[in-house]
């Protein structure tokens, strides 16, 4: 499994940018769980986790109204579920890119989104339940690729 891979470089990627969720949603499927399960072992502070049956194979619209229902203290927040929902919901939130870098990490995102890719979104939001597409200011993405220079976790 890809994931298996990819989800530990992905933590330490996460553990040194700082970008450690306060809470996560995660799909209920037992890939999403393990990939979890993969990422907290590589973080020293654990999250408020709910595990959601509605996330599995969830269309980007069920997925936004998921995170619309999060706690205002759930920030940051992880979403861990599958594609292609979870791209299409990223690159909904993201669809007013600002400046020359944003728009070319909007341009990756949109090329190709694989196994245990991560993209972080930033909102000038006071509650998840203002949340709509074209918000979110993609501060970063990077696939498993990007982190081990092969092809650990990619589809290519």
């Amino acid at each position: 499994m890809r994931g298996r891979k990819a989800a530990p470089a992905m933590a330490s990627y996460m553990r040194s940018k700082e970008y450690l969720p306060q809470a996560v949603l995660c799909s209920t499927a037992q890939r999403t769980r393990e990939t979890l399960d993969l990422l907290l072992a590589g973080w020293t502070k654990k999250p408020a986790i709910r595990y959601q049956r509605e996330l599995y194979l969830a269309d980007w619209p069920v997925l936004l109204a998921s995170l619309k229902k999060a706690p205002v203290r759930a920030s940051p927040l992880l979403l861990v579920g599958h594609n292609p929902g979870m791209e299409q919901l990223a690159v909904a939130l993201a669809l007013q890119p600002k400046g020359v870098a944003e728009r070319g990490r909007l341009q990756r995102l949109t090329q190709k989104f694989p196994t245990a890719a991560l993209a972080v979104l930033d909102f000038d939001i006071a509650s998840w339940s203002f949340l709509k597409p074209g918000l979110g200011q993609l501060v970063d993405y990077v696939r498993p690729k990007d982190l081990t220079g092969g092809s650990a976790g990619d589809e290519e």
